[in-house]
């Protein structure tokens, strides 16, 4: 079910937290909300679901404004940052969760083997939800949000504060959980490689305004500004009188049709291979040095060209 957006602006303490003129979530896709801390993705989260009310504009679920239509919070299902569990078993919790949206009985044993079996957590269904681990917590908050199967699937962090075995794990699994029980599915992250991993859509978010958004390869190719070109790992140089946006392991050595010079800092033998580490201008690059080319000495200054992916920032 298609999430829309028009003339939004939400503000708090008098304060401008979003302005978004126009914005459209797909029937059908996932899109991460990306951005540094205190963008306001929560906050967007938050308005799209109706706990909290825009200023002025609207948002709409299908046809239908949130603002107000009180039935819309049956539409959507929402996974929290930080898990808020009640007294009493996982099941308990996740047949609660079913309960206030009028799910029958049997229905609601069904729904929740398949959630509990999917996100990996049916072996914790007997368990005190107050006595999970941070990863246990975070998987069965996820099992609930998505056994309510709900048209829009609201995640906020979903992979925040949780181990390095837990996190790779879901990773792995969470696009293959959405595309099984959520149909529009909408996840906030600050983490670039979250973002990219779990959705196949983008809005960069930043101090409460969208900078892009699009499916995440066309986000990606043309970023607008320096600032999100940044936020999407590219590193930007100044030459010529223009900025340009190179991508991880984009630089080489050797002339191009745009060249910078190097100040080399440190030579690193990485075993196979050796990387020249240094400064154009203030900003730090990574060279990989090519194979059988004369090595470089600390100290020098080399020649380095943008290669294939590298964006003009403006033109």
């Amino acid at each position: 079910m298609e999430v829309s957006l028009a003339n939004l602006e939400f503000k708090r303490n008098e304060r401008a937290v979003l302005q978004i003129p126009s914005l459209i979530f797909p029937s059908g896709t996932t899109t991460a909300l990306f951005g540094p801390n205190g963008s306001g993705k929560t906050t967007l989260l938050r308005v799209i679901a109706g706990l909290e009310q825009p200023g002025t504009g609207e948002v709409r679920i299908g046809h239908r404004r949130v603002e107000k239509d009180p039935e819309i919070p049956q539409r959507v299902g929402i996974s929290f940052q930080t898990p808020i569990f009640l007294r009493g078993t996982v099941r308990h919790n996740l047949d609660l969760a079913l309960r206030l949206r009028k799910v029958a009985a049997g229905e609601r044993e069904s729904r929740i083997e398949q959630a509990a079996r999917e996100c990996g957590v049916a072996d914790l269904l007997e368990r005190s939800a107050r006595q999970l681990s941070g990863g246990e917590g975070q998987r069965v908050n996820l099992a609930r949000a998505l056994a309510l199967r709900a048209p829009v699937t609201l995640l906020d962090e979903p992979l925040a504060g949780i181990d390095r075995i837990t996190r790779c794990h879901l990773l792995a699994d969470l696009p293959r959980l959405l595309a099984t029980f959520a149909t529009t599915s909408i996840l906030v992250t600050h983490d670039r490689e979250e973002a990219f991993r779990l959705a196949d859509r983008l809005v960069v978010l930043m101090e409460g305004r969208v900078k892009a958004a699009g499916p995440k390869k066309s986000v990606y190719a043309h970023p607008p500004d320096r600032h999100t070109a940044e936020l999407l790992g590219y590193t930007v140089l100044a030459v010529e009188e223009k900025l340009v946006a190179i991508p991880p392991g984009g630089l080489r050595a050797g002339p191009g049709t745009l060249r910078f010079r190097l100040l080399v800092k440190r030579v690193v033998d990485m075993g196979n291979h050796v990387h020249v580490l240094g400064t154009v201008g203030d900003e730090p690059v990574d060279v990989r040095w090519p194979e059988g080319a004369p090595p470089a000495a600390e100290g020098s200054e080399i020649t380095v060209s943008p290669g294939p992916g590298a964006v003009v920032l403006g033109a």
